[in-house]
């Protein structure tokens, strides 16, 4: 994965696309934490990739709020790529955040942009 063309690829997304994109992302990533515990509530096998997740998970839910409300305040594009997607010394965390990625980009088809309809005035 080339990191500097997938920043150029979400930079270019409109921004009700971005925030598509990462709810497809978050969705995935979710779908991944899955194997961080067992059946029962107490049965947590890998806290530290669980808490991971929770902290990405709280991040991007707050970027989609700021993406969704064009709040110019927010991270830029290429912070909050590098912060998903920059190389890991955690393996099993990188794991987690590549393969939800991977499958999020290939579940998204930018051909199939979101269309927003403005009221009239």
């Amino acid at each position: 994965m080339n990191l500097q063309s997938e920043i150029e690829y979400f930079s270019e997304l409109a921004l009700i696309d971005q925030a598509r994109l990462l709810a497809v992302f978050l969705h995935e990533l979710s779908v991944e934490a899955r194997g961080t515990y067992g059946p029962d509530p107490e049965q947590v096998q890998d806290g530290a990739r669980l808490r991971f997740v929770n902290e990405i998970t709280a991040r991007l839910a707050r970027f989609i709020e700021q993406v969704l409300v064009d709040e110019r305040e927010r991270p830029a594009d290429e912070v909050l790529l590098r912060m998903l997607l920059a190389p890991r010394v955690d393996k099993a965390a990188a794991r987690l955040i590549v393969n939800a990625y991977r499958r999020a980009i290939q579940g998204f088809d930018r051909n199939d942009a979101t269309v927003t309809m403005q009221p009239p005035r």
